[in-house]
């Protein structure tokens, strides 16, 4: 058994994820499930193997001495995958992720038309947030290519691993990979604008000092478009204000108020054929009304400003469900599964008089 051929197995599937561990087989994630495949379980001595043939050595020593790892893999004529090494109960494991070979474009991840404009040319902060698996790094790969094909720049990003490869169009792509090419996620972003970026592309926007360090670059002059933990837009936020000590949140705040371009928060639904999955995606854009909410702190008011800011381009995530579920794109019952508002969401389906859902 090698590595190469789980990988096919795992691109015949039409799967995700494959994850191999001692004592199970390995497995598949097809939209959202994961399958056993035919076969006998792993033992421990298969999944080390398998960890060390892929790994070169610099990683197999990071492996052991901190208890995960995650580089990037290309395979001729299958595509790019994001492979995690990870040490539990004493043996090692391994977690797969297939990366699309390119991003798809902006108007088939379900954002509201428009929603282009958070990536215009300027200063300012894009977040992008979700649950694990929903696609995060899909969405700010399609913001980069978006970028990248349709304005002279230079695109830098900060990447660990660095997944989908970016051939230059009209923009200038430096992909940086932490560890590789730079020490840091913090010193990646804080030096980028002496290599004169313009749009800098976070993966992971999770520790306190990367999230300090994008923020500085997006108040000097740069766009900053970044992965955060959260599901929702308001939870993005907040993560971002309590990255800074309690005694620099009010100025946190007022910075955060004067450069936040929008929120972009996305769920997975299964599609109502159930061939695959849509996202639902939330959108807060940094108008005058978000910002002061920001600035005085007052999270808790943005669905309600969300709700209010359809012609800016904003969209809650039940608005986003209700969308979905009139063109039968996916069933009312993960819509409501989802919704804040199950009952206003059946509703809102009804009055538009929505297609019947298949299956």
């Amino acid at each position: 058994m090698d590595l190469d051929s789980l990988l096919r197995a795992l691109v015949a599937a039409g799967g995700s994820d494959l994850h191999l561990k001692p004592g199970a087989p390995p497995h598949v994630r097809v939209d959202g499930q994961l399958v056993a495949m035919p076969g006998p379980a792993l033992a421990a001595a298969d999944c080390a193997a398998l960890a060390a043939a892929a790994l070169p050595p610099d990683q197999r020593a990071r492996l052991e001495s901190e208890g995960e790892v995650e580089l990037a893999r290309g395979v001729a004529g299958l595509g790019r995958f994001r492979i995690t090494a990870y040490r539990q109960r004493g043996s090692t494991a391994l977690a797969v992720r297939r990366v699309a070979a390119a991003p798809p474009p902006l108007e088939e991840l379900g954002l509201p038309v428009g929603s282009t404009r958070l990536v215009d040319p300027g200063r300012g902060l894009v977040l992008v947030c979700g649950p694990a698996g929903s696609g995060r790094t899909t969405t700010l790969h399609a913001l980069i290519d978006h970028v990248n094909r349709t304005r002279p720049c230079h695109i830098v990003t900060v990447e660990s691993p660095v997944e989908h490869l970016h051939a230059d169009r009209l923009a200038l792509v430096s992909q940086r990979e932490v560890g590789a090419d730079a020490p840091d996620a913090p010193a990646a972003v804080a030096r980028a604008g002496h290599i004169g970026a313009d749009v800098v592309a976070v993966g992971d926007l999770s520790a306190p000092s990367t999230v300090r360090a994008a923020l500085a670059a997006a108040e000097g002059g740069a766009l900053v478009i970044g992965v955060v933990p959260g599901t929702t837009a308001t939870e993005a936020l907040a993560g971002v204000i309590a990255a800074h000590g309690e005694h620099e949140r009010e100025q946190a705040r007022a910075g955060l108020s004067r450069i936040l371009r929008g929120v972009l928060a996305q769920r997975l639904v299964e599609r109502a054929d159930g061939r695959g999955r849509v996202a639902a995606v939330e959108v807060v854009v940094g108008t005058p009304k978000i910002a002061a909410a920001v600035a005085q702190d007052r999270l808790g008011d943005l669905v309600r400003l969300a709700e209010e800011g359809e012609y800016n381009g904003m969209q809650t995530l039940d608005r986003a469900l209700v969308l979905l579920a009139r063109e039968g794109m996916i069933a009312m019952r993960d819509a409501a599964a989802l919704a804040t508002d199950a009952a206003g969401l059946e509703l809102a389906v009804g009055a538009g008089a929505a297609p019947t859902p298949v299956g």
